[in-house]
């Protein structure tokens, strides 16, 4: 259910600035208490705390992080996210390549406005192919 007191291209932009902040908690922020957020068909993280725990594990990664919110498409009832990921894995371990990912998320919304669900997808090969060689390079 897409709950009609959203304007969805403000709350998108405004969720793409969060992954932006560094501030892992303005990422949770956008969640339902109990919602959740699944990566690439990973264990989901449950609950805020779990949510900025993921968000903090990219924002580590990549001190320089940028998300830019590419499109929304409405399908079936639910909300598609489009971004592209930007940034140099310069974080603790990091390879010092930078990375240029696109990807979406399936947005599932509680009552109150806020993301109940979340289903992400990107291709995490070439993501793993970028940290190891750097975006551009074969």
């Amino acid at each position: 259910m897409i709950p009609d007191s959203i304007n969805l291209r403000e709350f998108a932009s405004r969720y793409a600035a969060a992954w932006c902040s560094q501030n892992p908690q303005s990422v949770a922020g956008f969640f339902a208490p109990d919602g959740s957020l699944t990566i690439n068909d990973a264990a989901p993280a449950i609950g805020r705390t779990a949510i900025a725990q993921s968000a903090r594990g990219f924002m580590s990664a990549f001190p320089d992080m940028q998300v830019v919110m590419d499109k929304l498409v409405t399908r079936n009832g639910h909300i598609e996210f489009h971004w592209t990921l930007t940034g140099t894995n310069t974080g603790p371990a990091g390879t010092g390549h930078s990375v240029r990912i696109s990807g979406f998320e399936q947005w599932h919304f509680a009552e109150d406005g806020s993301i109940a669900n979340s289903f992400g997808h990107f291709d995490a090969q070439e993501y793993q192919h970028q940290l190891q060689q750097g975006f551009g390079r074969s």
